[in-house]
């Protein structure tokens, strides 16, 4: 799992610097599912605008993006510039939807899953709500550190015990971004967890689906303003400031580079 780890047949494509994999949906889930079962720790990430917006100006964070082992798309926005681009990526693969069918699979093939992060109680939770869907599900584990536990040795170090003893077959972390990446790429050279990923929100999601916007919206690439109209003064920044600064950017630099061939 180094920084160049290779992308899968298919090849992908590189926006703004970070590498995305040409993977389906389904793809990415047999990957994961490829991933839980093996012996070596392997790191998967979510790529949307904010990600983008925030490796530009963040070194460190790209690294641990193009060091992961699947880079999805998730996010219109880089769908669309990757098929300007030339190098189209077949879909959206959301990190909600890949957790959740992922959850499925775990309980109908006997993965284990440890859920981490998030606000107090939420965790619990959500797990509660996935083995209510699926039974036979087994979740060794749930913990939600203190906010900004992995800038706290004592913290930090208590977080990685709790996993390690646990030993599950996957771990999904809910801490926003880009803390929730580094501390991944941080946590697998300490605890060998077969797969591990950020899905920041979704155990939000799963508890209370509303959250989520509706299916057409987003297709359409508007899942961000129903976000936006429902928690405007959390969101409004990182919308209308941050990723709104890296359209243009994303949208000309894959313009410029098809143009170039």
């Amino acid at each position: 799992m180094g920084r160049d780890s290779p992308s899968p047949a298919g090849g992908g494509c590189t926006l703004l610097g970070v590498r995305l994999d040409r993977v389906t949906f389904r793809e990415a889930l047999d990957r994961m599912e490829a991933f839980a079962t093996g012996r070596s720790p392997r790191r998967v990430v979510t790529v949307n605008l904010d990600f983008l917006a925030r490796a530009r100006s963040d070194e460190g964070f790209r690294d641990v993006l193009n060091g992961a082992d699947l880079r999805v798309a998730d996010g219109m926005p880089l769908v669309w510039a990757s098929r300007l681009l030339g190098e189209p990526l077949p879909e959206r693969v959301a990190g909600v939807d890949l957790f959740e069918a992922f959850a499925q699979r775990a309980a109908a093939r006997g993965r284990s899953l440890f859920l981490l992060g998030a606000r107090p109680g939420v965790a619990d939770a959500a797990a509660a709500v996935l083995r209510s869907r699926h039974p036979s599900l087994r979740v060794v584990g749930t913990y939600s550190p203190p906010e900004g536990f992995e800038n706290v040795p004592e913290q930090d170090a208590e977080a990685a015990r709790r996993v390690e003893e646990a030993r599950p077959d996957a771990l999904f972390l809910a801490v926003s971004t880009p803390r929730g990446e580094k501390w991944i790429a941080r946590l697998l050279e300490r605890v060998p967890v077969p797969l591990a990923l950020n899905v920041g929100s979704a155990f939000d999601v799963v508890v209370e689906p509303r959250r989520r916007s509706p299916r057409a919206l987003r297709r359409l690439g508007l899942e961000w303003l129903y976000r936006l109209l429902r928690e405007p003064r959390r969101l409004w920044r990182r919308y209308l400031v941050a990723d709104a600064g890296v359209v243009l950017p994303l949208f000309a630099d894959a313009f410029r580079r098809r143009g170039a061939r």
